[in-house]
């Protein structure tokens, strides 16, 4: 990889991490990249609103179009002031490598500009990775230029560095999160029986739980997780009116997934009635199963294979991931790329992107718009 480009793309993402915004606030974000793709490369510069992306068109198109994602968005954490680089924007931190994810996109990006292609390739910048919104809105650009593949990568730190981990089928598990909001009756403590407390609904629910995943015998792995539980005030002389639960449910397929929310809430429903209680239930961030076609996974396979790059077929990951968005449109898959052994792990408090896969995240890029 030419030294400038990475010293360029090195820089770029130090300023991101600097300036990190959380899901669907990434306004100067976008515009650190757009600027960042204008004033390094001749490619056409897309702003979509919320996302951006860029295009190389091909000279002589001897192969079909591809696509790259890289996503954008920071986390809500607060970061410890220990990189020269560390967060100025209070409440919100790269602790996810997304900053180094668009930065090496760009880095790929002046490469491709400098060197050509026989294809063309979109490199696209997408928004809201973290609460899965974003795919959704990007995904429409596949079928609007009919891109015949897109590929997406994440770093993955605990595996060894630059190692390629990916799977045919299934490679992360769809999720959702539920709220429960259950709706009594307000007495005083002292004459529990005039009014209708959710407390033992909640409980039942949750202790419930583990018989409605055994319940549902399915092929893939199921998993509800309590999040939060909140029964009542902090008011001594009036028994409890109003409960919340608040569950992350996940899924290996997300059909399966749907069914077993539906058996979840009808336990819900069936607490309720029994106790007298009004129930309401909202979804959020929800995120698809993200599937890899088998096709390109064993074009990933033949890259590493050809060019003596370590591969791993993984074990599908319970953390989601939104890109199963774009391949619903197309072939395509998720590539997750080793960041080091002893790597803190993504999330944590001492985590920063490994500025050394910049360069692997190119490489591999450059070989699967050769192969």
């Amino acid at each position: 990889m030419n030294k400038t480009n990475l010293d360029k793309a090195i820089k770029l993402r130090h300023h991101l991490h600097m300036y990190p915004e959380l899901s669907e606030q990434e306004y100067k974000t976008r515009e650190a990249l757009i600027d960042f793709l204008k004033e390094n490369t001749s490619l056409e510069v897309v702003d979509r609103g919320r996302w951006l992306y860029a295009k190389y068109t091909a000279a002589e198109k001897k192969k079909p179009s591809i696509a790259f994602r890289a996503d954008i968005d920071a986390i809500r954490v607060q970061e410890k002031d220990t990189l020269p680089y560390a967060s100025k924007n209070p409440g919100a931190a790269h602790k996810c490598g997304h900053d180094g994810h668009s930065s090496a996109l760009c880095a790929f990006a002046m490469e491709v500009d400098q060197n050509g292609a026989d294809r063309d390739i979109y490199f696209i910048f997408q928004h809201a990775e973290e609460t899965g919104a974003g795919a959704k809105e990007c995904c429409v650009l596949i079928e609007e230029e009919n891109i015949a593949e897109v590929y997406g990568l994440h770093n993955l730190p605990g595996a060894s560095f630059g190692c390629v981990c990916t799977r045919p089928g299934v490679v992360n598990f769809a999720s959702v999160g539920i709220e429960y909001s259950l709706t009594g009756a307000p007495t005083h403590a002292s004459t529990p029986e005039l009014g209708r407390n959710p407390a033992k609904a909640v409980s039942r629910m949750v202790l419930a739980i583990d018989d409605i995943t055994a319940a549902q015998n399915p092929k893939g792995r199921l998993l509800a997780t309590v999040i939060q539980m909140d029964v009542g005030e902090r008011a001594f002389g009036v028994s409890a009116w109003e409960g919340k639960l608040l569950l992350t449910v996940r899924g290996e397929y997300g059909e399966e997934m749907d069914a077993f929310i539906e058996a979840l809430n009808a336990t819900a429903a069936e607490e309720c009635e029994e106790y007298g209680l009004e129930l309401s239930i909202q979804y959020y961030e929800r995120f698809p199963d993200t599937y890899n076609h088998p096709e390109a996974v064993e074009k990933i396979k033949k890259i590493c294979e050809d060019n003596n790059l370590e591969y791993v077929e993984m074990e599908p990951m319970r953390s989601s991931e939104d890109f199963g968005e774009f391949t619903k449109k197309t072939c395509g898959a998720l590539i997750w790329l080793g960041a080091g052994e002893n790597w803190p792990p993504l999330h944590d408090e001492n985590f920063d992107y490994n500025d050394a896969l910049i360069e692997e995240t190119c490489e591999l890029f450059r070989l699967l718009v050769e192969a």
